[in-house]
């Protein structure tokens, strides 16, 4: 499932999202190219995208869901990257 937290995060003039897949990261990445997201808004388990998205990805099939329910469906996929993970990668 494709889940999307709301746009409440700032960041260069505008507020962001949070869009993940509970499921895979492959199925993250074509949802997100089906939708025209650019690959670089890609962090190592979610894209980071512009609160004037919101409403297309939510219709094109994205639930949304609060922000600590996405992180809670995240982590247990399996797929969160914690941030200790995060830092050690260098993002």
């Amino acid at each position: 499932m494709i889940l999307i937290d709301p746009p409440l995060w700032p960041k260069h003039g505008t507020v962001w999202s949070h869009l993940v897949s509970d499921a895979s990261i492959e199925e993250l990445r074509e949802f997100a190219d089906r939708n025209g997201i650019p690959r670089r808004g890609f962090d190592l388990d979610h894209y980071d995208v512009p609160a004037e998205r919101y409403d297309d990805l939510v219709a094109a099939g994205a639930e949304p869901v609060p922000p600590r329910e996405l992180v809670r469906r995240l982590a247990a996929s399996g797929l969160r990257v914690r941030p200790r993970e995060r830092r050690s990668l260098g993002a």
